[in-house]
């Protein structure tokens, strides 16, 4: 059963819980999801497109349209400064 996502405005994306484990299994997931957020860094501070993100809280799934400004090694930061831990992150559209 696929599990309804809501679509949110990145300025809420901290009203919201995360997850505290990774949502992710394996290793070639987790390679993947890096590789798909540092493309969608470059996208972001090169031409400044947006991306859909879609991760896990507490409450559900979300996901945001936006800007992806900074890949660090724990979490990414959207347009606005607004923070998203990279574990929580499920799948990357670009």
């Amino acid at each position: 059963m696929i599990t309804p996502v809501e679509l949110i405005q990145k300025e809420n994306v901290k009203l919201y819980k995360f997850v505290t484990g990774d949502v992710l299994t394996t290793a070639e997931e987790k390679k993947l999801r890096m590789a798909q957020l540092e493309k969608a860094m470059l996208l972001g501070n090169g031409y400044k497109g947006k991306v859909k993100i879609i991760f896990e809280t507490q409450e559900g799934a979300k996901a945001v349209e936006t800007t992806v400004w900074q890949t660090g090694q724990e979490n990414i930061m959207l347009k606005g400064g607004v923070n998203i831990p990279i574990r929580c992150i499920r799948e990357v559209q670009i």
